[in-house]
């Protein structure tokens, strides 16, 4: 998962930062740094997109293009 994809998959589901920060167990700080593309351990990000899976985001990446599915309805 990268940032955009984090982006992606909490619009879709319609939370905010903080949402996935309580659901990953991280803080929120972590969740925007993560965002913004600076550094994160590679645990925290785990973490992260374990929460978004959980909650039916599906991610993918194929040469040079990333996406994010949700199920519908969600937001």
């Amino acid at each position: 998962m990268d940032p955009k994809q984090s982006r992606m998959a909490r619009a879709g589901l319609g939370w905010r930062a903080a949402d996935l920060a309580e659901a990953a167990g991280v803080g929120s700080a972590t969740v925007a740094r993560f965002e913004l593309g600076q550094t994160v351990d590679e645990v925290s990000i785990a973490k992260m997109r374990a929460a978004l899976e959980q909650a039916g985001a599906h991610f993918s990446e194929r040469k040079d293009r990333v996406s994010v599915a949700v199920p519908k309805g969600r937001t």
